[in-house]
């Protein structure tokens, strides 16, 4: 009997995950404990093994494609095996194995088209797929032949009919004009036979900019990771009322302890130490010392962590990614550099495991290696606070009644004010700016 290949859970609040790859293909083989497909959580992407052995007989969804966790998206079992020509829905749902009455007269609906000749209504069979390809492409399915079961239009007749009704074009071209929205049709092709090259379009598209005041804007769907981080930032902003302290912090001691520990740290893990490994210790410090900030909420209560797990922002491509060193407040400079180092290696690899992107209790997000001298940090909830860092910058401030210059940098606390007032959150923004200031006495 064929197996189910399903959508899995991967952590307690993925709903959905995007498909990115599959490396197997319809009629291969399959051993347990090969990797099957690829997908994005919403925290990570990851590597799906197959559970069971046998032939690859369906794949119901494509890259990009988003499914709900617990989906069937495909079948393995013995080769020329029957199973359903469309997901059945959710797994171990026996009746989600065809569409209800209402789903089919709805879909129905939706491509009801007048035939020409004798002016009557023509009900066309057709996968969901198979439609929202020929709506993007402008396509009547009446005048498609399907290949499905009773004659139904699947996503790839779709494909074939533009492809023998289209113009010639190399593959490139193809993906260009898709991309400035040029219609091939429009092109006169300079390659063998008529064919329209890349140079075709891009000299459909100079002309086109020339001749027109106008500039389409650049436009692209948003990734996978791109639609978690907008949904998170945005429950965030709308959940918690946020409230930012800032303060200033003289890094002149930082500085001098940084340039002594240097070689030390160096010779024992042969990686060199940062000012943000020295800002994770600083604030596993502080927040040994003011509890009250390193909580998190959950529906109506607070939960007071004993533990410190500081998350750290990382700027990845076309998104961010925050791993997490745990348990900082029993570390010391030189554990705690390897550790965030091997994190922020294996974020911007995109080869971090689950279990390093959870239980965080607070983030500190550094923008110190750009020209920002403060901003306003959101939220990584749950946690209730988060720490944003600008650059270390030399300013004229006063010294015992003195002008000097010293190498200044803002610190910036959003907090949610549901979970503590401002009294506690400043105690702990001025804990933390007295141990920047007095390092050696405090860190070592």
């Amino acid at each position: 009997m064929a197996k189910e290949i399903f959508m899995p859970k991967l952590s307690s609040t993925m709903e959905v995950g995007t498909l990115l790859q599959w490396f197997k293909e319809e009629g291969d083989s399959i051993e347990i404990g090969e990797p099957l497909f690829e997908i994005m959580t919403d925290k990570i992407n990851i590597e799906v093994e197959a559970y069971d052995q046998g032939i690859l007989l369906k794949k119901y969804f494509q890259v990009d494609d988003q499914v709900p966790v617990n989906q069937i998206i495909g079948y393995i079992g013995e080769k020329d095996e029957k199973v359903p020509e469309n997901s059945p829905g959710i797994s171990g749902d026996t009746e989600a194995e065809s569409q209800s009455p209402a789903e089919e007269s709805v879909l129905e609906k939706e491509v009801s088209l007048e035939a020409a000749a004798d002016n009557e209504c023509e009900k066309v069979r057709a996968t969901p797929a198979a439609r929202k390809q020929a709506r993007m492409n402008d396509v009547e399915l009446v005048f498609i032949q399907g290949s499905g079961p009773k004659g139904r239009i699947q996503k790839k007749d779709v494909l074939a009919h533009l492809a023998s009704s289209s113009p010639k074009a190399t593959p490139l071209a193809r993906k260009v004009a898709a991309s400035e929205q040029v219609p091939l049709g429009d092109i006169k092709g300079s390659g063998a036979n008529g064919k329209i090259l890349k140079s075709d379009i891009s000299t459909a598209v100079n002309s086109r900019a020339s001749s027109t005041a106008t500039v389409e804007p650049n436009r692209k769907q948003m990734s996978g990771m791109r639609k978690v981080i907008a949904k998170r930032m945005s429950e965030s902003v709308n959940t918690a009322p946020h409230v930012t302290l800032t303060t200033d912090a003289d890094m002149t001691k930082v500085k001098e302890l940084r340039t002594s520990l240097l070689p030390v740290i160096e010779k024992q893990t042969g990686l060199r130490l940062s000012f943000t490994d020295i800002l994770i210790k600083a604030a596993g410090k502080a927040l040994s010392r003011h509890p009250g900030v390193n909580v998190s909420i959950e529906g109506e209560e607070i939960i007071q962590h004993e533990q410190v797990h500081i998350g750290l922002a990382v700027a990845v491509e076309d998104g961010l990614m925050v791993p997490v060193i745990k348990n900082v407040n029993e570390k010391g400079l030189a554990q705690i550099t390897e550790d965030a180092k091997e994190a922020g290696k294996l974020a911007r690899e995109n080869r971090l495991h689950p279990n390093q992107l959870k239980d965080s209790t607070f983030t500190i997000s550094n923008l110190g290696m750009y020209a920002v001298d403060v901003f306003t940090p959101i939220i990584n909830q749950p946690e209730s606070a988060i720490l944003g860092v600008g650059r270390i910058l030399d300013r004229p401030v006063a010294v015992e009644g003195n002008l000097a210059v010293r190498p200044m940098m803002t610190l910036s606390l959003s907090f949610d004010h549901r979970a503590m007032d401002g009294a506690p959150a400043a105690a702990f923004l001025t804990e933390l700016k007295y141990i920047l200031e007095n390092p050696f006495e405090l860190l070592v």
